[in-house]
């Protein structure tokens, strides 16, 4: 039986590389969460692993109740109970992080400080919750745990681990982890919703809230394990990462990925069959999850391939996708809590560093790859904890990805000294490590983000198409009569296709000026005054 292939828009993160800069949840927040009713709301954010995590121990789901299980017979259910369960307690969910667990998003009353009378002490700005407007004492945030290496907070991850690898202070261990919506192929969010609204598109995976459906039982927020939906007071809506799938269709990566500053993000598509999506999440062993879904992933090389009725332009992006490489090829990514059984697409490449410089510190060449491969499973960021992580706790397909990234690590010395490299017996070739080096080190823009566009985009097409009656002598093309006749002039408001040729080209355009996306490239006309001598 030949395989359903379906292509989805996945995202690999290199842990090695997030230096925990919040810049990729800033510039989220500002595109899509600030407005009213989203204060507490972040799309995207960056947490300190161990830690608790946001909101508050989300992975604990024996409070939550997201995700799926496998019941007695085999089959898949929602954690959180079926239809019957959500019909008992549709008007009040009981299963659901409060704003105390997320935290009361605040501002500062800063009219205090330039209002205040003459006094002599110094005025100061206090605390006003944004959404009660009254005095708040501050005492948790998205980001409370930023950076609180050796804390010894309830982390559920932390707790699952045996009691040789807990924190203590002089063997203090952290590394940063951002998140966003995992746009899973099973996803539970999906299945929870009673009145449909939330919906995984089947051109790109991309999973959706359908805002004129969603009534606002908010069953979709218990739903998801990683709790990456949420619920908009104002407008009694959920909300969730979007992808940022306008950028998407146009081949543009998502904002998180444009503006990361350690070019740790990659965006690519992979195919998989989805006929083999459910037997894979139904597997008995929750440590056979992670190989269960490599088996669902196509090779986009598979004649198979060729008769799916995909576009061209895809299954050539999903031959150059970086995401494939670093997911099947080379095996060094892996996914974010699989045991939820949601099958996640946004995938991890875990940290190494923390061995070198632990190696380091004891007086050893902490590049030498027989030190390295010696010391991983006793590397400070502890191989179980990495586990109990990406892997459902089993910790050799991570020291595997851990063993490939050091053998890359030490041959590339090697090579940079001007020494014999030595291959280390990981299962990859020699080629296969400097390929693998360059898209973890070197890669460029393109190389990246391999992005088709929409399937109903045709290519080359930079702007909105015109009226059909914008002629010379046609309507709306006349002299003007009087100030409001005549052809508007046009806003100086971009789109997301002028946005990708403004981007991506090499040439500085003069056309449309938007002081809001301008990146400082040339000087348009009319922007600067004129030189003296010049007209």
């Amino acid at each position: 039986m030949s395989p359903r292939v379906m292509a989805q828009v996945a995202m690999v993160m290199n842990l090695d590389k997030c230096i925990g800069c919040h810049t990729c949840s800033v510039t989220c927040k500002q595109v899509w969460t600030n407005r009213p009713g989203m204060e507490y709301v972040w799309f995207n954010n960056v947490e300190t692993r161990p830690g608790q995590g946001y909101p508050r121990r989300y992975e604990d789901q024996d409070r939550w109740r997201g995700g799926w299980v496998r019941d007695g017979r085999g089959r898949l259910r929602l954690r959180a109970g079926g239809r019957l369960r959500k019909l008992l307690s549709i008007f009040a969910n009981p299963r659901m992080p409060s704003i105390q667990d997320y935290y009361e998003p605040w501002t500062y009353d800063y009219e205090n400080l330039t209002n205040a009378p003459l006094t002599g002490d110094v005025p100061v700005a206090p605390p006003r919750s944004l959404i009660s407007n009254q005095p708040e004492k501050i005492s948790w945030s998205a980001n409370w745990d930023d950076n609180l290496g050796g804390d010894p907070s309830p982390d559920p991850v932390l707790a699952k681990v045996s009691e040789q690898v807990r924190m203590e202070f002089e063997q203090a261990y952290m590394f940063y982890l951002p998140r966003i919506c995992e746009h899973c192929l099973n996803p539970s969010c999906v299945a929870s919703c009673p009145s449909g609204a939330m919906y995984k598109r089947e051109e790109d995976g991309i999973v959706l809230v359908d805002q004129d459906r969603c009534r606002g039982w908010r069953m979709c927020v218990t739903g998801c394990p990683y709790k990456k939906v949420y619920f908009n007071h104002k407008t009694g809506k959920a909300e969730k990462c979007t992808f940022c799938y306008p950028r998407v269709e146009v081949g543009l990566p998502t904002v998180c990925s444009e503006t990361c500053v350690g070019r740790l993000r990659y965006l690519g598509v992979l195919l998989y069959d989805a006929d083999r999506v459910t037997e894979a999440a139904s597997v008995a062993d929750e440590r056979d999850l992670y190989e269960a879904q490599l088996g669902v992933f196509v090779d986009p090389y598979d004649p198979a391939v060729d008769d799916a009725g995909l576009p061209a332009e895809w299954v050539e992006a999903a031959r150059r996708s970086p995401v494939y490489d670093l997911i099947t090829k080379y095996r060094i990514a892996l996914p974010l809590h699989p045991e939820y059984r949601t099958l996640p697409m946004v995938w991890y490449v875990p940290p190494l560093s923390p061995v070198v410089d632990a190696l380091s510190g004891t007086g050893h060449d902490g590049e030498d790859a027989d030190n390295l491969f010696a010391a991983i499973e006793s590397m400070r960021i502890p191989v179980d904890y990495l586990a109990e992580l990406f892997t459902a706790g089993d910790p050799v397909p991570v020291t595997a990805a851990l063993r490939r990234l050091a053998a890359m690590r030490s041959y590339m010395r090697a090579v940079n000294l001007g020494e014999q490299p030595v291959l280390a017996d990981v299962g990859l070739s020699e080629d296969d490590l400097l390929a693998m080096y360059r898209l973890l080190a070197l890669a460029k823009y393109e190389e990246r983000y391999v992005i088709p566009t929409a399937y109903g985009n045709a290519p080359g097409v930079v702007e909105e198409a015109g009226c059909s009656l914008d002629y010379d002598g046609g309507p709306g093309m006349q002299p003007p009569f009087g100030e409001a006749s005549g052809r508007p002039v046009p806003v100086s408001i971009e789109s997301f296709h002028g946005l990708k040729q403004r981007q991506t080209s090499d040439e500085i355009s003069h056309d449309r000026v938007n002081l809001l996306n301008w990146d400082g490239r040339g000087t348009p006309a009319g922007l600067f005054p004129p030189k003296k001598g010049k007209s």
